[in-house]
């Protein structure tokens, strides 16, 4: 990636691409159903689940399975990803974390530094330190008591 700016530059180019209508889209609906019920959830949940699916809902009262319109948003923009791989193919432009992966490490090949790590591992046998204890305290007694 440093070696060439061009490539980073493309990929701030694609990411920009997505930020600004994903970052509209959240406006539109925050703006437009703020405070609404938009789904319900087929299945029962618990009360933790309150926060995070009824996220500017201010009623206590409602059942946990429904969900609020900016909660839906971002269930639908965090979980279409599979289907988007599906429809779109493997190498399409909104899912670039494979190719970020491999641009972090910078050419690390995790199966040789960890295959050198494994082969360096050593198995001990565990010493118990309780039962040293107890023969240490009982002649301390015993020094004590005689």
């Amino acid at each position: 990636m440093f070696s060439d700016p061009n490539m980073a530059m493309d990929m701030m180019k694609k990411n920009l691409s997505m930020i600004i209508p994903q970052t509209l889209t959240f406006a539109w609906v925050n703006f437009f159903f703020s405070g609404f019920v938009a789904a319900k959830i087929p299945f029962p949940l618990t009360q933790r689940f309150r926060s995070m699916l009824q996220n500017g809902i201010d009623l206590s009262t409602v059942d946990v399975s429904y969900v609020s319109s900016r909660s839906w948003y971002f269930l639908n923009l965090f979980g279409l990803r599979g289907l988007f791989s599906l429809i779109l193919g493997e190498e399409n432009a909104t899912d670039d974390t494979q190719r970020m992966m491999q641009m972090s490490g910078f050419g690390f090949d995790p199966s040789k530094s960890l295959g050198a790590e494994k082969d360096s591992l050593d198995i001990i046998q565990h010493e118990w330190a309780l039962p040293k204890f107890e023969q240490r305290a009982e002649t301390v007694l015993k020094d004590l008591v005689g």
